[in-house]
């Protein structure tokens, strides 16, 4: 009996580990449109790709390992990199140290990149699933030949706070200067998303190349100084789920995945205006794997791995495979896709003239030694 007993527990055990082992497997099975179009030669290649921070399906919890997924599928290595602001991307991207081969830029950044040469045209023909891409992204002001860039991601900045720590809902960026939370509120470490807060709240245009408008901005957001407990990017993602910050400015995408963790978290579109971006898939000039980052991309464009990470970064999608896929959970979610769009103010970032920026990033150093 003791013999039969040490057995039944054995099993039960290698059966335990199994299923445990099971679960931690990543998923890297994915059906795409044309098994054909990835049997080209490429294995061995190595792809550098750097995105930002939580913004590809990991893996995690069961969702799909892009990445492997594409690995396994091509026999390519990616290696893959993250950063936390589009200045910080390009100035890697301009340093020339590291040779990347896909980037996920916004807007305005994808604008100043094409101006300064930083990227390559895109052979579309070459990526079969670009039809799947919302003809509402066609002919964007920082892409009007449709030569360089592949939507990716479509969000808006809002207003995360903390229900249990704000007394009321708020409806103004204003709150981002209220005394009552004084050391409780968060606000980008970026220059632009920063200047822009301030910019709306004032009623300046955020793409303005009049120096005192950039000036009054300036002064706005050293008055907020006293009042914050930091300046954050990926840092908002633990700070908010957590309930250690009252307020917080960050991307409407993002706050689905942090209210997803803590339930106390609401989130606002400000009255007085705010950013709309769409984020795009390009080629930087000194790629070096040109032909396997147009299948990478195509790859991204599946309507598998397009639902897969729509899903995981909670960001609208410009995938119209995606928008119509019947297991697509966040299909008419309100932050996302609010009814009342058009009556949201929002304003898209432009690339702005060289004296105009470095006068603007002089006047953020003084604000963030304030």
């Amino acid at each position: 009996m003791k013999k039969l007993i040490c057995v039944i527990i054995a099993v039960l055990l290698i059966s335990g580990l199994f299923v445990l082992s099971f679960l931690g497997e990543s998923n890297t099975e994915v059906d795409v449109v044309d098994e054909k179009y990835y049997e080209n030669d490429f294995k061995g290649i190595e792809l550098n790709v750097f995105n930002w921070g939580e913004y590809i399906s990991d893996g995690s919890e069961g969702t799909l390992d892009v990445i492997a997924a594409f690995e396994k599928k091509t026999g390519i290595k990616v290696n893959y990199t993250t950063y936390e602001s589009n200045e910080a991307m390009y100035a890697k991207i301009k340093s020339g140290s590291v040779s990347y081969d896909i980037i996920i830029p916004s807007d305005y950044m994808i604008a100043r990149m094409r101006t300064e040469g930083l990227l390559k045209e895109i052979d579309y023909s070459k990526i079969p699933n670009y039809q799947f891409i919302d003809d509402r992204y066609m002919d964007a002001y920082f892409d009007p030949e449709n030569k360089y860039t592949v939507p990716y991601s479509v969000g808006m900045v809002g207003l995360i706070y903390n229900k249990t720590m704000v007394e009321e809902e708020p409806d103004s960026w204003g709150a981002m200067w209220d005394e009552r939370y004084k050391g409780n509120i968060l606000t980008f470490n970026n220059s632009r998303d920063a200047f822009a807060i301030a910019q709306f709240y004032l009623g300046l245009d955020v793409n303005s190349t009049n120096k005192a408008d950039w000036d009054k901005a300036a002064a706005k957001l050293k008055e907020q100084n006293p009042l914050l407990q930091g300046r954050v990017m990926d840092e908002v993602f633990n700070k908010m789920e957590a309930g250690n910050a009252a307020l917080a400015p960050y991307y409407a995408g993002d706050y689905l995945t942090m209210a997803d963790v803590n339930p106390d978290l609401g989130f606002v579109y400000p009255k007085e205006g705010t950013n709309i971006f769409v984020d795009s898939m390009c080629i930087p000039s000194n790629s070096k794997n040109y032909e396997a980052a147009l299948m990478f991309i195509n790859f991204m464009l599946e309507p598998e791995v397009g639902l897969a990470n729509a899903e995981y970064i909670c960001y609208a999608t410009p995938n119209t495979e995606v928008i119509d896929h019947p297991d697509y959970s966040l299909a008419g979610n309100e932050i996302l896709y609010p009814e009342n769009q058009d009556e949201i103010k929002t304003e898209y970032y432009h690339d702005l003239d060289d004296e105009t920026r470095k006068y603007f990033e002089k006047l953020w150093e003084e604000v963030i030694i304030n």
